[in-house]
């Protein structure tokens, strides 16, 4: 009776160990791996024509310009921020929603706001998730450590003031990373460019000097070569990387664009950083190889013509799919990563964000967002599905859609509206 006992308890602790290991989540902005994909199976493989089905929506995340977060997702909960006026001022808020429902479960004040009317007013960074806490970066370079279920301030600091740094036009934009212990944040500042602070302190652990640049609005981006995990960042005017356990500078290269943006994640793959940004500057493919203690980089080709302005990219199967801005005026493309040709270009839905699930890109107008799923294929566009997002909010439709738990989650100002693409 024991054995039966003990054989049927264990079974049960497998059986939930296991329903935990599977719980679905997307705890960084751009994914896990923050190469903006998806491992979700079991997806609609088209949509109806009103698309799929709407499980809930809020429109509490702010008000009129909220903000531009996307959403991080786990254990039922998700995560986002937003502007929100109070007493006659507007502060940075993180919140917490119930994945069930869209309904509030708690909010943190994250500081003074970015409210400049002529430079998009409304958060940028999409909070971070690990272990119990999660961290958010305001645009005025405000940096906080909660306890993810409480919303309970654990530690907080201003990047730009402990690393001498200056805010640059648009504000800071960058989503903070977790390296192991580490967090990682680019303040780009004449003491810092580049810094690891303890996660659960906010002590400094390293620091990578500063390199007379200001930074970028890109996320760190994590990639191991030659057997050493390496951190790429974008500054105003290129990119960097840096040992991620010294903060040692290893590599510098120059990527210039009309008014110092550079906002997109660069991709690594088999020694190759691929690096985009917009305004006609166009996409690049890096060559690293060991140089000694550094690593040396070597342009392989550059395309001014795919040129990705901050709505993200993914990278399958040796090709890259995204929109172009000046492009035949903004279209989505496919370039092919060994030469850097774009093999077809199609209109869609027109300049936006995605993200990647199971087969197929999800793409949202930045004009009206309208949203639409196709094929991940070198062959050629094909649509398999689209519908109209509520035009009830503000300003651009600049969030990056998540697909998480069977769920795509859509971001516009204040809205947060959550799908069923469960097939």
């Amino acid at each position: 009776m024991m054995r039966i006992c003990l054989t049927a308890l264990f079974a049960f602790l497998v059986s939930f160990l296991s329903g935990l290991a599977a719980q679905p989540s997307w705890p960084v902005f751009h994914g896990p791996k923050g190469d903006n994909i998806s491992t979700e199976t079991g997806l609609l493989t088209s949509w109806p024509e009103e698309g799929p089905k709407l499980l809930w929506k809020t429109d509490r995340l702010g008000s009129g310009l909220a903000g531009y977060a996307s959403v991080v997702v786990a254990d039922e909960k998700v995560y986002t921020t937003g502007n929100v006026e109070e007493d006659g001022n507007t502060y940075s808020i993180v919140f917490c929603l119930d994945a069930k429902d869209g309904s509030i479960l708690w909010t943190y004040k994250n500081g003074p706001a970015w409210t400049d009317g002529r430079m998009h007013p409304g958060t940028r960074s999409t909070p971070t998730l690990d272990g119990d806490y999660v961290y958010d970066e305001s645009p005025l370079g405000q940096l906080v450590c909660l306890d993810k279920n409480t919303g309970k301030m654990v530690w907080t600091k201003n990047i730009l003031e402990d690393f001498e740094a200056k805010n640059i036009i648009w504000a800071l934009a960058e989503s903070v990373i977790i390296d192991g212990d580490n967090l990682i944040c680019s303040p780009g500042g004449e003491k810092a460019s580049v810094v690891a602070l303890n996660k659960k302190t906010g002590d400094v652990i390293w620091m990578t000097p500063g390199t007379g640049q200001l930074a970028g609005y890109a996320t760190p981006y994590v990639f191991e070569f030659e057997g050493r995990r390496i951190i790429a960042v974008m500054n105003q005017k290129g990119g960097l990387g840096v040992d991620a356990k010294t903060g040692t500078l290893l590599f510098q290269f120059p990527h210039e664009t009309k008014y110092d943006i550079n906002a997109t994640i660069p991709h690594y793959f088999d020694g190759h950083l691929y690096i985009t940004s917009g305004y006609g500057t166009g996409s690049e493919l890096l060559k690293l190889s060991k140089d000694g203690d550094g690593v040396n980089v070597e342009q392989v080709w550059e395309n001014s013509s795919f040129d990705n302005q901050h709505g993200g990219v993914v990278v399958i199967d040796g090709h890259v799919y995204g929109t172009t801005m000046d492009y035949k005026r903004g279209v989505w493309g496919c370039q092919r990563l060994s030469d850097g040709e774009i093999v077809w270009d199609d209109r869609g839905v027109g300049k936006g964000s995605c993200t990647y699930a199971e087969g197929l890109i999800y793409g949202m107008s930045e004009r009206d967002g309208m949203v639409a799923i196709f094929k991940a294929t070198p062959e050629k566009y094909e649509e398999v599905g689209r519908f109209q997002l509520p035009e009830e909010g503000e300003g651009m439709y600049w969030a990056h859609p998540v697909v998480c738990g069977k769920r795509l989650y859509l971001r516009h100002a204040q809205f947060l509206y959550c799908y069923d693409i469960a097939r």
